[in-house]
């Protein structure tokens, strides 16, 4: 090799592990091959030989750095060259020190394009999560937003409910307090119509008492009795302890005191109980003990007239209180004009023919008509029939007052106003009857 001409240089120089040991001296390499020559190189001492340690006998010397120059390998020729023919022609190494730099260019472009690719691929794959991140936050905004507006309608329709809640409770407690009012107004009503009703009944009866004909049945009217006229009664004796003993009664309606009557009177410990029984739960059902036995020994016999059927048509009509009892008036009735003297009237007119009574089928005059319910048909009946009728529709109204709760009174007195009217029924069916004028 001329020592002129300047080696080859290894393109991975500076980084190498070997170059640097070689390069710094640590490590002296020489192959076999080069002659005795280089190997004589190889035994000598370097300058500095005082500095290092003198090998002992019988043992090989340490390895030592030679520089010696550096050869190329290329690529295709590293496995079948021979370390003992190192010298070569300069053709063959002028050659091989052109093919070093082009290999190594090559190695660093193949290294540039696979680290080019490598970017690429990462590029692409960071590009790819990114827009994987981007449509996956879209679609969280896009829930989001739609849960928002859930949300937002939710509390919409809560306002409006608690609202329309709050419209309906006040719409309900204003109309409960119109009821109320309402109510009150209508006991108010109901109350003065009672005390009217009660005033009425009061007048009513003064005005039968002092309206009563000129020669009264003094049996029927015993408050016209006056008190040393007032004799004992036919059929009854008369006691001063008896008499002395009774009780004012006290009248359920007009609410005054009546004076007692000169009879002895005794409860009857059954027909009481049976009384006070249906006074507990007041009803108009005839199932009651209270109410089967006024039936069967009052009501019936009282309304059982001549004419059957009719009979129990008016017997309907009493229980259910829609039974009208109506004045005739005398120009409604058939008369005939006579003299004056045959009568006894100075109007030419005498009073009213004889007529036949719908119930009981006798002729006599009828002073008064029934009609029943809603029906345009009337029926004339005698006086004797109407005060049958009119003792029983006494009774049912008694009756019901109490079942309404309009009497305020104790057991007794409402039990011997319920007798009265028994007796009144009893009277009438035996064909006692005010007489009329």
């Amino acid at each position: 090799m001329d020592p002129a001409e300047k080696p080859a240089e290894c393109p991975a120089r500076g980084k190498c592990p070997v170059f640097l040991a070689v390069s710094s001296g640590t490590v002296r390499y020489a192959p076999s091959g080069l002659g005795p020559a280089l190997e004589g190189n190889l035994g000598e001492q370097p300058s500095d030989t005082d500095s290092q340690p003198h090998p002992d006998e019988g043992h090989p010397p340490p390895l030592e750095a030679v520089p010696v120059p550096w050869k190329s390998v290329g690529p295709y020729k590293s496995h079948r060259e021979s370390l003992g023919g190192l010298p070569e022609t300069p053709a063959g190494e002028e050659a091989q020190g052109e093919e070093g730099p082009a290999a190594t260019q090559l190695d660093v472009s193949r290294l540039r394009s696979s680290s080019m690719e490598i970017r690429e691929k990462g590029s692409e794959f960071l590009k790819e999560e990114l827009h994987k991140a981007q449509k996956e936050l879209k679609l969280k905004d896009e829930e989001c937003e739609r849960l928002s507006k859930v949300r937002e309608q939710l509390e919409q329709e809560l306002e409006e409910l608690t609202a329309s809640l709050f419209e309906e409770a006040h719409r309900m407690v204003r109309d409960a307090n119109m009821k109320q009012a309402a109510s009150e107004k209508q006991l108010k009503e109901a109350r003065g119509k009672i005390d009217m009703l009660q005033a009425e009944v009061t007048a009513l009866k003064t005005l039968v008492i002092t309206s009563t004909p000129a020669s009264p049945n003094r049996e029927l009217h015993p408050q016209l009795l006056s008190p040393t006229k007032a004799g004992p009664r036919k059929g009854h004796l008369r006691h001063k302890s008896t008499s002395s003993a009774l009780c004012p009664a006290v009248c359920p309606v007009a609410g005054h005191i009546l004076t007692p009557d000169k009879e002895g009177k005794e409860v009857d410990t059954t027909l009481f109980a049976e009384f006070q029984a249906w006074r507990e739960s007041p009803t108009l059902d005839k199932t009651s003990p209270f109410l089967e036995r006024v039936y069967r020994e009052d009501v019936g016999p009282c309304l059982d007239f001549t004419m059957q059927e009719l009979s129990a048509l008016v017997r309907a009509a009493v229980e259910d209180n829609t039974l009208t009892i109506e004045p005739v008036a005398s120009q409604t009735l058939p008369t005939v004009k006579v003299a004056a003297v045959d009568c006894g009237h100075t109007n030419g007119f005498r009073a009213p023919i004889d007529t036949t009574c719908a119930l009981s089928g006798l002729a006599c005059a009828c002073r008064h008509r029934i009609r029943l319910g809603d029906s345009e048909s009337h029926y004339y009946i005698s006086p004797s029939s109407r005060a049958r009728i009119t003792a029983v529709c006494n009774f049912f109204t008694y009756i019901r007052y109490i079942q309404q709760g309009l009497v305020r009174q104790d057991a007794e007195p409402m039990f011997w106003e319920i007798t009265r009217l028994r007796k009144e029924m009893s009277l009438a069916k035996l064909g006692f009857f005010p007489h009329e004028a």
